[in-house]
């Protein structure tokens, strides 16, 4: 990067300050990743933290004020917990390369579809997902496979009703509200269909909404009986191509077949 140019020399100097970053996770979590990637597009150094499910959520209250990860602490000491802010946060640090778009129309537009992402898509995969994990524990070790600290899959099969039903608890969901879910996600995968093909999501380079809702379908396609309806639409092989592989597999039939959605 040429030292001769000041916007290149403000961005180096933003980066110097803010490196390393320490980000707070939970293994696997969707807005986790969001916020990975983010880090990642920018250039920013950063080392993560794992909590385990559901202990994370007194650690991060104490830590952040708020029980959900992520959270991201940087070298200054500054703390800052939520994906969207996080982002807000690192466009204002590293603008380039810039996760909203310039002109005021696209920008909105990419706004609305990361707020539905962050408070419509990402709460109902996770009600979708723990009642469907409870039922099934033998599944829990996929999930843990990349870790830094994998429990035995012993242990996860043994541990994961009671956590199951604290984070059924803690996400307010149960089998009526992933039922409802489900019906609502034909409606939901088609929106995002339209959004890929009016530009607002898929371009050339990432924007903030496309790393608010690709992991969460990720989340979503780990179950074998929605990733069948989610992968052969545009939406799953754009989630696929923006954040490839990952953890976890619940095998087909872990979601009862008089909840999954018709006509799909």
């Amino acid at each position: 990067m040429p030292v001769d140019d000041p916007a290149s020399a403000r961005i180096v100097a933003y980066r110097l300050v803010i490196m390393p970053a320490k980000l707070y996770v939970v293994h696997g979590s969707h807005p986790c990743q969001t916020v990975a990637r983010a880090l990642e597009l920018k250039g920013i150094a950063f080392t993560t933290v794992e909590l385990p499910p559901p202990s994370h959520a007194p650690v991060m209250r104490v830590l952040f004020g708020r029980r959900t990860v992520p959270g991201i602490r940087f070298e200054s000491g500054e703390k800052v917990s939520g994906s969207r802010a996080i982002l807000r946060r690192l466009d204002e640090l590293a603008p380039q390369p810039a996760l909203l778009p310039a002109d005021p129309d696209a920008r909105a537009r990419v706004v609305e579809a990361e707020r539905w992402g962050d408070e419509v898509l990402q709460a109902a995969a996770r009600r979708i997902f723990w009642p469907t994990l409870k039922a099934n524990p033998g599944a829990a070790p996929s999930f843990s496979e990349g870790a830094k600290l994998p429990l035995p899959g012993a242990a996860l099969k043994l541990a994961m009703p009671l956590v199951a039903r604290v984070e059924l608890r803690l996400n307010h969901t149960s089998d009526a509200a992933r039922a409802a879910d489900l019906q609502a996600l034909p409606t939901w995968l088609q929106r995002i269909d339209d959004w890929l093909a009016d530009g607002t999501l898929g371009g050339e380079e990432p924007n903030a909404a496309d790393l608010q809702i690709a992991p969460s379908l990720k989340l979503l396609m780990t179950m074998e009986d929605l990733r069948t309806i989610i992968a052969p639409r545009p939406c799953g092989a754009w989630a696929e191509k923006l954040f490839p592989g990952g953890d976890g597999h619940i095998p087909a039939g872990a979601i009862p077949a008089g909840t999954l959605p018709a006509g799909v």
